[in-house]
C-alpha cells in the first residue's frame, strides 16, 4: 500500500525522535519516497544528516535555506505539503499537537501541516501525565474532528520511569497501521483478484522445453496495481526473471500450462476478477523424453498435442467473476481478439500487437486496446506498463460500478 507513495515525515522534539531513522528506513523499504521536515527542537534528538542520508532527500527545519542565509532562499512549505500523498508526524509531542489543534504556525512543520490537503497521521509521544491530561486529550479529539488520524501511543515504560500509555508506536507498528488504514479505504478493498503472468515451459526432455519470450512484466505490473488499490491478489506466475512485487501479494510459481491451470482453477471460484495475462504455450510434446535427446541425426520430429485452454475452461465455469483475457497478435489483430473474446466467454480482452512500435517481449512500454463484450474498442496510447496496468484496473472498476 505504501509503494510509490510520497510521504512527508514530520519530526518533533521528543526523545522518541531517535526512532525516526528506523522509521524512514522501513518506509523506504516498502517503496515509499520520503521527505523529512523537523521542528527546531527536534534537532536536539536526531541529526538531520542521518535522516537525509536514509531518505535520500534534503531535510528541512527552517523557512529559509541555512546553506545560503544571505540569499533569502525559501523552503516552500506549500510545495512540501502539495508533494505529499500523506503527512506522518512522528513523534508528535503534546506541544506540537496543541499547536496543530489551535492553528498555531511558528515553524516550518506547522506551516506545512496547515497547508496540507492530504491525509495526516500523527503518532503521539509524551509522558504518562501529559498524555492523560485533559488538554492533550482535547488536542487528540480536535485533530480527529479535523479528519487527522491518530496512531495510538503504546503502553510501556516512559522516559520518566512511569509506566503507561505515551510511548510512540514502534516504527514497525506505525508502518503496519498505515498499510492497514490505507488498504481499508482503498477502492479495491475487499476485492479478490487472480492474475496470471509470464510464459509456460513445456518439457521436451530434462533440459529442453517449448516456451516463449514473455517476461511477465505486464502481469506483475497489473498485480502490483491491484494490490496498491487494496485488492487481495493472487499472482500465478510462470518462469520469469525477478520482478518487484508488493509484499501483500500471494505468489504461486508454476512452470507448465497444466501446473498453471491447476493453480488458477483451485482459486478461481473465490475471485471477483481474473486477469489472464500469462502467455500460455498452446502445444506441448506428446511424449517427454526421459533422458536428454542426443544429436544423432540432422533432424528431429516432435509430435505435439494441445495444452489445456485455461481461458476457455474458466469462461465455461464462470459465475460472477469478471474474466479478462489478453491477445498478443502479429496480424489481423482485431479479428483475432474479437473471436477470442466471444469464443472463450470473456468479459474483456486486452489487445496488443507486435506490429505497434514500443510493444515487444520484455519492453517497458505497451500499447493496448480494451475490447468489451459488445465489441466496443477503447484504445490507449503507448505508456509504461505500470500506467497500462492502472488503465486496465480503472476500466474494470468502472465496469463494476456501471
Amino acid at each position: 500500500m505504501l509503494a510509490g507513495k510520497h510521504i512527508l515525515l514530520g519530526v518533533t522534539g521528543g526523545i522518541a525522535a531517535y526512532k525516526t531513522p528506523a522509521l524512514v528506513r522501513l518506509l523506504k523499504k516498502q517503496g515509499a519516497e520520503v521527505r523529512v521536515v523537523m521542528t527546531p527542537d527536534a534537532l536536539e534528538f536526531v541529526a538531520p544528516l542521518t535522516l537525509s542520508v536514509l531518505s535520500e532527500n534534503p531535510v528541512f527545519w527552517t523557512f529559509t535555506d541555512q546553506e545560503a542565509p544571505d540569499q533569502g532562499l525559501w523552503n516552500n512549505h506549500v510545495h512540501l505539503a502539495s508533494w505529499a500523498d500523506l503527512f506522518l508526524i512522528a513523534p508528535a509531542t503534546a506541544n506540537t499537537l496543541a499547536k496543530m489543534a489551535g492553528g498555531a504556525c511558528d515553524n516550518l512543520l506547522l506551516a506545512a501541516y496547515l497547508s496540507s490537503d492530504c491525509p495526516v497521521y500523527f503518532a503521539p509521544a509524551m509522558d504518562l501525565d501529559m498524555h492523560e491530561h485533559p488538554a492533550t486529550q482535547s488536542s487528540f479529539k480536535r485533530l480527529e474532528e479535523f479528519g487527522n488520524i491518530m496512531i495510538p501511543a503504546e503502553h510501556g515504560e516512559l522516559a520518566s520511569g512511569l509506566v503507561g500509555p505515551g510511548r510512540m508506536a514502534e516504527p514497525e507498528n506505525i508502518v503496519s497501521f498505515l498499510q492497514k488504514d490505507l488498504r481499508s479505504k482503498a477502492p479495491l478493498a475487499g476485492k479478490r483478484y487472480l492474475i496470471t503472468a509470464g510464459p509456460t515451459f513445456e518439457r521436451i526432455d530434462p533440459v529442453r522445453y517449448i516456451g516463449n519470450f514473455s517476461s511477465g512484466k505486464m502481469g506483475y505490473a497489473i498485480a502490483n496495481a491491484a494490490a496498491g488499490l487494496g485488492a487481495e491478489v493472487i499472482l500465478v506466475s510462470g518462469p520469469t526473471p525477478e520482478h518487484k512485487l508488493q509484499s501483500s501479494i500471494q505468489k504461486i510459481t508454476t512452470v507448465t500450462g497444466s501446473e498453471m491451470f491447476t493453480a488458477v482453477n483451485t482459486h478461481y471460484q473465490n475471485q471477483d476478477v481474473v486477469i489472464l495475462c500469462a502467455a500460455v504455450a498452446d502445444f506441448k510434446p506428446k511424449e517427454v523424453a526421459e533422458h536428454k535427446i542426443k544429436s544423432k541425426t540432422q533432424s528431429l520430429s516432435i509430435e505435439l498435442s494441445p495444452t489445456v485452454d485455461i481461458a476457455a475452461h474458466l469462461g465455461q465455469e464462470k459465475t460472477n467473476q469478471i474474466l479478462v483475457g489478453f491477445a498478443l497478435e502479429t496480424h489481423d489483430a482485431l479479428d483475432h481478439a474479437k473471436s477470442k473474446l466471444k469464443k472463450k466467454n470473456l468479459d474483456l480482452i486486452v489487445l496488443n500487437s507486435l506490429e505497434d512500435q514500443g510493444v515487444a517481449f520484455g519492453a517497458e512500454t505497451n500499447k493496448i486496446t480494451i475490447i468489451d463484450r459488445d465489441e466496443n474498442l477503447h484504445p490507449y496510447p503507448l505508456k509504461s506498463k505500470a500506467q497500462v496496468a492502472r488503465d486496465i484496473i480503472d476500466f474494470i472498476i468502472a465496469l463494476q460500478n456501471a
